[in-house]
């Protein structure tokens, strides 16, 4: 049996919602090639033989189809990342938050809970925030983005008004809880932190332990594309989400998950979409039953350097694991398609020793076979650079973990 989220007679009810999904995808003239009228969409196993959707199909289906919600304003928020081009992704009012909020309740009426998710220009988890928020009953401090300079005033407000919950993306919320160990502040009210966006970074439980010991993460994953999947508590590891019922989760035997959307309301033709993410279905410590999806890591963090794979998330693993250094990014430079050189920007951890910066870039240079090959010739081209910030959105205020500059 493939492995799906979903029984066969659990999914069975919500099935039609995949059939319809498939009659959409097929009225698209680009994309009827890829499904012959034999495939259908009836059972888990006919689901299987559906071919993945990918990004590129997606967005040719949404500029043909232009969803429109039944009752309510429809949202175009962007998608594809920190760096990405803005791609369009449709949703109604409300943001599908009722059916997370019928099964996943980390805030509630006693919670002061402070939106730092980036809002406007099309970024979504701002809004979708503020919906859960609104379903809570909770008050709600909506921040948003925040200034370097703005964030010692703001932290002190914070904690004179015994803020309980806090929900940013994870590279968003160290900077507010870095500035807050650099600056002496503590949240000893702070209960809840939420998360959404990107990976849970560990560094963030050191800084937890020292400004707000009391807090623990609430996630949610998901994509603009696919809006919230599942979720998890305190009790789970940060890499296993709960699926919600409605959220269809495939892994396939490469280790790749793909998602179909079960929500006759969801606009956005999700049927076996592939985010990039690597996975499996397993059971979470927490007890709770049914399959919980662990998510491994993007796939998609492998970049091409000179013809070579790249593994970006390793290399800051690695950089981050030594001593002084609190944050890391790659800068991959290119010319004409070609890459001209790596930079490997390292933000110091403050309190620690200043990072040995000729040391690590000898040792991450060795260790990594890509470097080492592609930059033979040229080993000069990989450069370990301190920084006082990573390169961010401005907008949204994420810090990916790759930035590819164009050089002229």
């Amino acid at each position: 049996m493939t492995a799906f989220s979903l029984s066969p007679e659990a999914a069975a009810p919500r099935l039609h919602v995949a059939r319809r999904t498939l009659d959409r995808l097929r009225s698209v003239p680009a994309l009827a090639p890829h499904y012959p009228a034999h495939l259908d969409a009836g059972s888990l196993d006919a689901l299987a033989q559906l071919p993945p959707l990918a990004k590129v199909d997606l967005n040719t289906a949404l500029a043909h189809l232009e969803p429109a919600a039944e009752q309510s304003a429809t949202w175009l928020f962007q998608s594809g990342g920190s760096t990405g081009a803005p791609k369009v992704g449709y949703a109604p009012t409300g943001f599908y938050m009722a059916s997370v909020h019928a099964h996943w309740q980390p805030l509630d009426r006693t919670d002061l809970f402070v939106n730092a998710w980036g809002a406007g220009r099309m970024w979504g988890a701002h809004f979708l925030a503020a919906a859960l928020a609104d379903l809570s009953g909770c008050r709600i401090i909506a921040l948003g983005s925040v200034a370097k300079d703005e964030y010692g005033a703001w932290l002190e407000l914070l904690a004179a008004r015994r803020v309980t919950a806090i929900g940013g993306t994870p590279s968003v919320l160290r900077l507010w809880f870095a500035h807050a160990r650099s600056a002496g502040i503590r949240l000893p009210a702070l209960r809840k932190v939420l998360w959404l966006g990107e990976a849970w970074q560990p560094q963030l439980d050191a800084d937890l332990a020292e400004v707000a010991p009391e807090a623990r993460r609430w996630g949610m994953f998901g994509s603009t594309e696919t809006w919230v999947v599942g979720t998890n508590t305190p009790d789970c590891p940060a890499e296993v989400f709960h699926p919600l019922p409605h959220q269809l989760v495939h892994a396939d035997p490469g280790g790749l998950l793909d998602f179909t959307a079960l929500d006759p309301e969801m606009l956005n033709p999700v049927l076996r979409y592939r985010t990039g993410d690597a996975g499996e279905l397993t059971d979470c410590p927490c007890g709770r039953p049914g399959p919980a999806m662990r998510v491994l890591g993007r796939r998609d963090s492998v970049v091409q350097v000179r013809g070579l794979g790249l593994d970006v998330d390793e290399l800051i693993e690695r950089a981050e694991r030594a001593p002084g250094v609190a944050r890391a990014q790659v800068v991959l430079t290119e010319r004409d398609g070609r890459a001209t050189g790596v930079d490997l920007l390292v933000v110091t951890a403050g309190t620690v020793a200043v990072p040995d910066v000729e040391r690590l870039r000898t040792e991450l240079f060795t260790a990594t076979c890509t470097l080492g090959t592609a930059f033979q010739h040229d080993p000069w081209a990989f450069r370990v650079r301190p920084v006082d910030e990573l390169v961010s959105n401005g907008r949204t205020g994420k810090t990916a973990a790759l930035v590819v500059r164009e050089e002229s």
